[in-house]
């Protein structure tokens, strides 16, 4: 049996990193490696940690084990309860299908917007059936992270075709990786857009690894639309990530914003960079949150959406009102390790 001081030193040591696990915020590490990852996966933290539970429950009736077992057993309760209720508080999507389902066509004003996204991967699903969930979700905006400006154009061709035409535009910082191609796709009854950013990485003009689309409209009229793509918080890109997370929460500073694309951070990840009441990034909300689907995962396609990453994200500056939005999960054998997202918004 392990001395007190010893056993107290260990279960004093598991509490302070399942806090900090469960959340950074409170030590401002929700940007640090290893722990930036671990709370991106609250959902797999707390079946982990219910697996874990029935291991030190095993162990109580070894008497030497059975008070160090269950004090750590109750820890990992805490650590699984408080992840749980962090997720019901951002919500597990029943009301983002309720609003779903209640959501008409003919109840949808002409000036809603119709948002979808979706990390293609690099073109795996095809333009093909990139278009048709475009089409059978009324797009008004796509973005398409790690997307080609031809299968982007392919896209388009199919949505006219299918009556939604689209401009196309395309970020490209080389020909080798489809990963770093973004495309986004603006229905011209949005108005006539250009693209601000075209060229180039890092900021000021760009996110450092992959490439964000920036479209503003050429009469001023109408919101900045931005197709995001953040690079994944990986060992050797951590300052690059968190400085990507930097840039877009100041491209959300303005009045008028519409963003989305793969952010590869979660709220947790945002936390520390809002700058209005609401809002997780600069002065954008976010429409899962509003719609009760925060804690859906949106990547990797082959864990359940509870126990995945919701980090594809629609986010909107506070003109805009959430009327309905959904993680898409009848596309996860599509190619793609990440889920379509789709939002309509409406002018408050």
């Amino acid at each position: 049996m392990l001395p007190r001081f010893l056993t107290a030193l260990l279960l004093g040591g598991a509490a302070l990193v399942l806090l900090t696990f469960g959340w950074p915020q409170l030590f401002g590490l929700q940007n640090s490696w290893v722990v930036a990852h671990a709370v991106s996966l609250r959902g797999l933290g707390v079946a982990v940690a219910a697996a874990g539970l029935v291991v030190l429950l095993l162990l109580t009736p070894i008497r030497p084990l059975r008070r160090l077992a269950g004090s750590l057993g109750v820890l990992l309760l805490l650590f699984a309860l408080g992840n749980a209720a962090v997720l019901a508080t951002r919500g597990i999507g029943v009301a983002a299908a309720a609003a779903t389902e209640t959501t008409t066509a003919s109840a949808r004003a002409t000036d809603d917007v119709t948002v979808l996204s979706w990390n293609t991967l690099g073109d795996e699903p095809g333009a093909a059936a990139i278009a048709r969930l475009a089409l059978d979700q009324g797009a008004d905006i796509v973005t398409l992270p790690e997307t080609t400006e031809a299968t982007g154009e392919k896209v388009a061709a199919l949505m006219r075709e299918g009556g939604r035409p689209m401009w196309v535009h395309t970020i490209a910082f080389d020909q080798i990786s489809k990963a770093r191609s973004t495309t986004l796709l603006i229905s011209p009854d949005l108005g006539d857009y250009s693209v601000s950013n075209p060229g180039g990485s890092g900021p000021p003009g760009n996110t450092n690894v992959l490439p964000t689309v920036v479209a503003t409209p050429i009469d001023g009229v109408g919101p900045t639309i931005i197709a995001v793509h953040a690079v994944a918080p990986i060992n050797w890109e951590m300052s690059n990530w968190r400085s990507d997370l930097d840039w877009l929460a100041d491209q959300c500073s303005g009045g008028n914003v519409i963003m989305a694309g793969d952010f590869n951070a979660t709220v947790d990840h945002m936390s520390g960079r809002e700058s209005a009441a609401e809002a997780v990034l600069g002065r954008c909300r976010d429409s899962a949150l509003a719609t009760g689907s925060g804690a859906v995962g949106t990547w990797p396609t082959f864990l359940p959406p509870l126990l995945g990453s919701p980090i594809d994200h629609v986010l909107a500056t506070p003109n805009w009102q959430t009327d309905s939005m959904n993680v898409i999960q009848s596309s996860d054998a599509a190619g793609s390790d990440h889920r379509p997202i789709v939002a309509t918004l409406s002018p408050r």
